[in-house]
């Protein structure tokens, strides 16, 4: 099939782009961006970078060694990211029902939906062998949180509309990505390390898919994409949000500088709303243009949280470091 370029199409009004509309208009956007991925897009083995040399049996049924704390050297934070991470990766049933449901199981869209659920499904094969393999966490409350966070299931903020759902996954694919890496510089294992750059690449690939799709939909319904984009980025949140014992965890993984407001907002927020232009669209209506003051005004108002955060972590961190110097 011949991909054609997107036009804007003037002669829809955005009340005329249902969900169904924007799908079919973009199924060859789709196609395109999947046959880009699947060119770029590089098989890993999850098994290689495991070492399963360290492995041993867990007490139980086998009669192995109970696990403690010390046998591993990832660091708490790395611990604490690694778990976060992994339960976020554990809800992928329902991540994959939201997709399938709302971009179909047929065409461009239903190969990609697959296709993502696929890698994301080696994701978490290959952290949970890790973790497991070298004895970084508990393996009971790794079971028990991943029961309780599964059984709460998942339902996106965004299920309401295929745009939400596009302009949501644009960023979260990358914040994803960010949590990754990062966690892989803190976990203080390279081969950790290694892993989580693996993992990171294919969530950068997901982000470009999605990222990309969405300025393609801001081309043929503008008003419509940058109120979802405004509506996104406003009331943004992990989709982690409901693991266990999430604030805490989060607290100190922002503290640690895993991922926290400045991350957020310099390294996944301001890099795809300057590749899509967001701020230099025009031709809007008054429901875009007023989507668009909004994220001005949120974007510079989250700058600022983002100031008085770094000053308070950068207070505290000293504060610590006196603390480890006295002792």
């Amino acid at each position: 099939m011949t991909i054609a370029p997107v036009q804007r199409t003037a002669s829809l009004g955005s009340s005329a782009w249902t969900d169904a509309r924007l799908i079919m208009a973009l199924e060859e956007v789709v196609e395109q961006e999947l046959n880009r991925h699947l060119k770029v897009a590089k098989d890993w083995m999850p098994h290689e970078f495991v070492p399963w040399s360290q492995g041993r049996d867990f007490e139980g049924v086998l009669g192995g060694e109970a696990w403690s704390l010390e046998q591993s050297q990832v660091t708490p934070l790395g611990r604490v990211a690694l778990v976060v991470n992994l339960l976020t990766e554990d809800n992928l049933p329902s991540y994959h029902h939201e997709i399938a449901t709302m971009f179909g199981r047929e065409g461009a869209w239903g190969t990609w939906v697959h296709r993502w659920t696929a890698e994301e499904g080696r994701h978490g094969i290959a952290i949970r062998d890790f973790l497991l393999a070298t004895r970084a966490v508990d393996p009971n409350e790794l079971e028990r949180a991943r029961m309780s966070h599964m059984s709460e299931g998942f339902e996106s903020d965004n299920s309401h509309s295929m745009l939400h759902s596009v302009a949501y996954v644009a960023f979260q694919e990358l914040a994803t990505r960010i949590s990754h890496r990062n966690t892989g510089h803190h976990a203080g294992d390279p081969l950790c390390d290694q892993l989580l750059a693996k993992i990171a690449n294919d969530e950068n690939l997901h982000m470009i898919f999605y990222r990309n799709l969405l300025k393609a939909a801001l081309e043929i319904a503008p008003d419509q994409a940058m109120r979802a984009i405004s509506d996104v980025v406003t009331d943004f949140r992990m989709p982690g949000h409901g693991i266990p014992g999430f604030e805490r965890a989060a607290a100190q993984i922002a503290i640690g500088g895993v991922y926290n407001l400045r991350i957020h907002h310099d390294d996944v927020l301001q890099p795809v709303l300057r590749h899509l232009k967001v701020m230099e669209v025009s031709g809007l209506g008054p429901d875009g243009l007023q989507a668009q003051d909004e994220l001005g005004v949120f974007l510079g108002g989250l700058d600022a949280q983002a100031t008085k955060f770094d000053e308070r972590q950068a207070a505290l961190l000293a504060r610590r470091a006196a603390r480890q110097a006295a002792r």
